[in-house]
């Protein structure tokens, strides 16, 4: 199961799922608000993901999954292990983490939801610029371009529910923690949004494994062949 982070949507896993689905069953789904999905409500919170995360496997009549979240999917992947441990048999928090808003984050949150009302795309553009690595947006201006494109698309309810549902979404590292399936976090050295020092202090708390890679926020794109390689062996 492959769960896309905010602004994206399921097309962001195209470049792995014609090689992944060789050997593995790969759903992909576009969350509330994003992609082709409409919106549920004024705020997404983390656990109204979780279960539409559950309808989509409950449907396909998938009993239980390996679930890689990216950033936003992380915390759904976090919210559905808390609610249907059963269902899930690994979980991989990529450029992601377990941890709530902090004071100050939320605080920007609401910066950002006070934008998207008056300048979406003003919002949308810087955004998504800076989620990679400043020594990687000129190499993947292109990708960058796709992204703010397809998230113009967006709804601004869209944008702003999911940021109110980040804004108070629960704390889960002592789930994290206390799940005793394999688990692993894997973090950009540059990431701009999740600072790499954090990640790995949380990955050693919580007996995850811990993969870097050079490379900001989105691994999935700036770490194309590492991500690729990753996937295609995990057991």
């Amino acid at each position: 199961m492959l769960l896309h982070g905010f602004l994206e949507n399921q097309t962001m896993w195209e470049p792995f799922t014609s090689r992944l689905s060789e050997n593995h069953t790969v759903i992909t789904v576009d969350l509330p608000g994003h992609g082709k999905s409409d919106c549920i409500g004024y705020i997404h919170s983390l656990e109204l993901m979780a279960e539409v995360v559950e309808a989509v496997l409950k449907k396909e009549n998938i009993k239980s999954a390996k679930i890689i979240g990216h950033s936003m999917g992380g915390y759904v992947a976090l919210a559905f292990a808390e609610r249907h441990p059963e269902m899930c048999t690994e979980i991989v928090l990529l450029n992601s983490t377990p941890k709530a808003d902090s004071a100050e984050r939320k605080k920007n949150r609401d910066r950002a939801i006070a934008l998207v009302k008056k300048h979406k795309d003003a919002f949308l553009s810087m955004a998504i610029a800076n989620l990679f690595a400043e020594e990687n947006k000129e190499k993947f201006a292109d990708d960058i371009v796709v992204l703010k494109k397809d998230a113009l698309k967006m709804k601004t309810q869209g944008i702003i529910a999911a940021l109110e549902g980040m804004k108070i979404r629960k704390d889960r590292t002592r789930l994290l923690k206390k799940l005793s399936i394999p688990k692993t976090i894997i973090a950009g050295t540059l990431d701009p949004i999740m600072p790499l020092e954090d990640l790995e202090k949380i990955a050693l708390n919580c007996n995850c494994q811990f993969i870097k890679w050079e490379g900001g926020h989105m691994s999935t794109i700036e770490n194309r062949a590492e991500m690729l390689k990753y996937m295609l062996f995990i057991e």
